[in-house]
């Protein structure tokens, strides 16, 4: 991927990655997808009225970045290679999601919209959106599925503190598919004056490409500081993969470095196989299992039965609950450019409480898997690591509180104190 100095992909596109991508939506969403592309061609990758300045510096002013790139020391000592943290936690809100949400409310704003929808799964990419929203003084409405909501309390309230309404999602499982249904629904209705903040590279063109792009100043800064850091580049790079926001912030500006590996961990949940009598994966592992179908409004690999009905995923984490991926990502994939992993539900509350207490950092679920990886096969990986934090666990500590009760987990805190009390 040719970069220009802002970072930005230089080359246009059509929004097609091999066989994946594309637009496949409802025809009266077409002209705002149209208006959509054409904004995203002025304002980001062409940075007419200095759009792109703008968002650096309230990215930086507002957000805080840079995010530091932090030698591990304990994990380097374990595993007895050097690994290196991108603190996206550290990034105002606790995770990489603002800098897509910043970015994308702020082409709103220049577009002339008046109001802002968005959809979210662990609540995180909700949170950045309604904080950018208040930031830029934008109403905002976020959907979330009634399951999320139960599982990420803190996540709501935090919505709800910034100003914006959380409308709850109770079709089907109430997960993350049926809230960008809803919101897809919403934003068919209310095109003039609505933008719809996708959360993830998935969707119809421009959405993957703009939502990598603003998400890629993860891994510009990683690339400069790795060699102002250590003298080069990393031999690994590797994060957590849902709809791939943060695989892709972390990757891009790596991409075309032959010697750098890059490894998007999946949710293995508690099995690989599928039920396909009932509808059911109970993993997250597109990349890994899924097979080509359109989801979203864009073709790319996905969890679907024989019939081609998209099958219920499941993950411990729920912002990587998610039955698809972004398009560019299996694009890569296919091309023997990224590495497809996964770790189970067990694995990723390991990693989770393994993080808390030799580093001092309290990672989120999602997060947590891309450090089991490491843990599982760090002697494949090369003798410098850098893995992308992408958030912080403070959502997940009821999630995990009741996740670990039911399990055996090595080294965890005694749950007898907080699940019946003393």
């Amino acid at each position: 991927m040719s970069t220009d100095s802002d970072g930005v992909e230089a080359n246009r596109t059509d929004g097609k990655f091999g066989d994946y991508g594309g637009q496949y939506v409802p025809e009266a969403l077409m002209p705002a997808i149209e208006e959509l592309e054409d904004a995203y061609e002025r304002y980001v990758l062409n940075n007419e009225d200095g759009f792109m300045d703008e968002f650096r510096r309230r990215i930086r002013d507002f957000g805080g970045r840079p995010t530091p790139l932090q030698r591990a020391d304990r994990l380097s000592e374990r595993y007895g290679r050097e690994v290196y943290l991108k603190r996206e936690d550290l990034l105002h809100g606790g995770a990489h999601k603002l800098n897509n949400a910043l970015g994308q409310v702020l082409l709103a704003k220049y577009m002339g919209k008046e109001r802002i929808v968005a959809e979210t799964g662990a609540g995180q990419h909700g949170t950045a959106t309604a904080m950018a929203a208040a930031h830029l003084g934008m109403p905002c409405e976020i959907y979330m599925g009634k399951r999320d909501i139960n599982r990420q309390r803190p996540n709501v309230f935090r919505m709800r503190i910034n100003g914006a309404e959380v409308n709850p999602v109770t079709v089907g499982r109430g997960t993350l598919k049926e809230a960008i249904s809803e919101t897809m629904r919403d934003w068919a209705t209310t095109v003039e004056t609505t933008h719809y903040v996708i959360g993830s590279v998935v969707g119809p063109h421009p959405f993957p490409s703009m939502v990598r792009d603003f998400q890629a100043v993860i891994s510009e800064e990683a690339r400069r500081q790795s060699k102002e850091q250590f003298g080069g580049l990393p031999d690994s790079v590797l994060a957590c993969a849902g709809g791939g926001s943060n695989t892709m912030g972390a990757f891009a500006n790596f991409v075309e470095d032959a010697d750098v590996g890059l490894y998007a961990v999946e949710a293995g949940g508690s099995s690989l196989q599928v039920d396909e009598e009932k509808g059911v994966a109970p993993n997250s592992a597109s990349l890994s299992t899924g097979d080509e179908g359109v989801l979203h409004g864009a073709r790319t690999k996905l969890l679907q039965d024989r019939d081609g009905q998209i099958m219920e995923s499941h993950s411990v984490s729920s912002g990587l609950d998610y039955a698809g991926v972004g398009p560019e990502l299996a694009y890569l994939v296919d091309e023997g450019r990224v590495t497809p992993v996964n770790v189970d539900d067990d694995a990723a509350l390991e990693a989770f409480h393994r993080l808390s207490q030799e580093e001092g950092i309290i990672p989120a679920l999602e997060t947590a898997h891309a450090f089991a990886y490491l843990h599982e096969e760090y002697e494949q990986l090369g003798e410098t690591v850098v893995v992308n934090v992408s958030g912080r666990g403070d959502k997940d500590l009821e999630s995990a509180i009741e996740e670990t009760a039911k399990r055996d987990i090595p080294n965890a805190p005694d749950m007898d104190m907080f699940i019946g009390g003393l």
